[in-house]
C-alpha cells in the first residue's frame, strides 16, 4: 500500500534500528521505511539490539516483544525495554506484536515504550508514528545535551574549594534534587585575605534549566560587588537592584550573605527571605541569624538591614537551603529544625567536615538517598588553638 511521504521531513534521515527474529518482516519493514525517506538498520536478538544501539545512534527503536517462537509471553522483550531504559533513556522506542494482549501492551508502556504496534500492520500508521518519535527523540537529544552542558557549567560556577582563613576551616556540600540535573541552590565563599571572607548561601524558585540560569546571574552579581569593604546590606541591595528587572513573573531568590571578620571575631550578616542559618556556640547555645529584608527579585529598591554577631573559637556557624529541612521520605514528613538542631548539638565538638559528613548523613538516613529539592550546606567552624 503506498503511503504519503512524512510531512515534516528532518534535516537528515532518520535512523531506525529494526528488532525482530523474523527475516520476512524485517525485510517487509526495510523495504517500507526505505521508500518513506528513512534509514534503516536490522537485528535478530535482544544481545544484538544492544549491541546496536551501544555502537551507533538511532533516533527510534522498532522492536517485537517475543524472541522465542514457542511463547507468546513477551517476558524476553519486557527485559530487553528495561534493560534499553538503563542505558538508553531518551530513545524513543515503538514495540510490534502479532498477538493481542492488553496486559503485555500496558507494561511495555509502563517501561517506556512510546508506542505499541499491532501486527499486520498499517503502513500509513507506522510511518507516521515512527517520523514523529524520530522528531522528538532527535528533539529530546538536544535538550539533553543542552541539560548536560548547563549542569557541567553549573558545577563549575561552585566553588571547587573555601578560601584559607586565619583560626577557620570552612566546609560546604551541594547535592541536586533527584531527577533533576541542574538546579536553584547556590553558594559561594570569597576570600578577602587571610583575615575576611564572604559566604553566600541562595535558593533560586523552581528547578531546572531557568533556576539553574538565575543562579549563574547571581554568582556574577554576587562576585562584581563582593569586598572586604562592602557591608552585606550594601551588597544585597546591589544584587537585588541588578537582578529584579529581569527575574520575570513568579521568580524570586532567598539569598544570605556574611562577611567573616576572623582577625576580630565577627560575623557580620543580611538575610534577604532565607531559611534563617544557625549559630551554635561551643556552650551549645542557639541563635538563627534572621536579620535583613524581603527575598531578591521582587521589590527593586528594598532597603536592606544587616547585623553583627560575635564569633568566637568552638563556635559553630551553619548555613543551609531549606532542602535540607524539608527532605523527607513521603509528603508530610520533614527532616525538619528540630533533628538539624539535635544533629549539631551532638557534633558541636567535632571540625566542619565532620559536622558537614554528621548532618549530610543523618538527612540521608531519614529521608533516603533520592532527595526531592535541591540540598545545599555549609558549615564555618572557629577551633581553639
Amino acid at each position: 500500500m503506498a503511503t504519503d511521504r512524512m510531512s515534516s521531513p528532518v534535516s537528515t534521515p532518520p535512523r531506525v534500528l529494526l528488532a525482530d527474529d523474523q527475516p520476512d518482516v524485517l525485510e517487509a519493514l526495510r523495504l517500507l521505511l526505505g521508500q518513506e525517506g528513512f534509514e534503516t538498520s536490522s537485528v535478530t536478538t535482544p544481545d544484538a539490539v544492544l549491541g546496536a544501539l551501544d555502537g551507533g545512534r538511532y533516533d527510534v527503536l522498532l522492536m517485537d516483544l517475543n524472541y522465542t517462537r514457542d511463547t507468546t509471553s513477551g517476558r524476553e522483550g519486557l527485559d530487553l525495554l528495561s534493560r534499553i531504559q538503563q542505558r538508553h533513556k531518551s530513545l524513543p522506542v515503538v514495540v510490534m506484536t502479532g498477538w493481542g494482549s492488553v496486559e503485555v501492551a500496558v507494561e511495555a508502556m509502563r517501561v517506556g515504550v512510546r508506542d505499541v504496534v499491532q501486527k499486520p500492520w498499517d503502513n500509513a500508521r507506522l510511518v507516521a508514528t515512527l517520523a514523529r518519535e524520530a522528531e522528538e527523540g532527535r528533539l529530546r537529544r538536544r535538550v539533553d545535551r543542552d541539560l548536560e552542558e548547563a549542569q557541567a557549567i553549573q558545577h563549575r560556577l561552585l566553588p571547587e574549594s573555601f578560601p584559607a582563613v586565619e583560626g577557620w576551616r570552612l566546609e560546604g556540600a551541594w547535592h541536586p534534587a533527584s531527577g533533576s540535573s541542574v538546579g536553584g541552590d547556590f553558594f559561594d565563599a570569597i576570600g578577602f585575605g587571610r583575615h575576611h571572607a564572604g559566604v553566600a548561601v541562595a535558593d533560586v524558585v523552581g528547578k531546572g534549566l531557568p533556576a539553574a540560569l538565575l543562579m549563574s546571574n547571581l554568582q556574577a552579581a554576587v562576585r562584581a560587588f563582593a569586598s572586604k569593604d562592602t557591608p552585606p546590606r550594601t551588597l544585597c541591595a546591589q544584587v537585588n537592584r541588578l537582578l529584579c528587572p529581569n527575574m520575570g513573573a513568579g521568580r524570586f531568590i532567598s539569598f544570605f550573605y556574611g562577611l567573616l571578620d576572623a582577625a576580630h571575631g565577627r560575623f557580620t550578616y543580611c538575610n534577604a527571605g532565607h531559611v534563617a542559618p544557625i549559630l551554635l556556640g561551643a556552650d551549645g547555645c542557639v541563635t538563627r541569624l534572621t536579620e535583613g529584608g524581603v527575598v531578591l527579585g521582587v521589590f527593586c529598591d528594598w532597603t536592606y538591614e544587616e547585623a553583627q554577631i560575635a564569633v568566637a573559637p568552638g563556635d559553630r556557624l551553619v548555613l543551609f537551603t531549606d532542602g535540607i529541612t524539608e527532605a523527607g521520605p513521603e509528603a508530610g514528613r520533614e527532616f525538619g529544625d528540630a533533628r538539624l538542631l539535635e544533629v549539631l548539638q551532638e557534633a558541636r565538638a567535632l571540625d566542619a567536615p565532620a559536622v558537614k559528613t554528621r548532618v549530610l548523613d543523618a538527612v540521608h538516613a531519614f529521608a533516603g538517598d533520592a532527595p526531592h529539592d535541591d540540598m545545599t550546606l555549609i558549615v564555618i567552624a572557629a577551633d581553639p588553638r
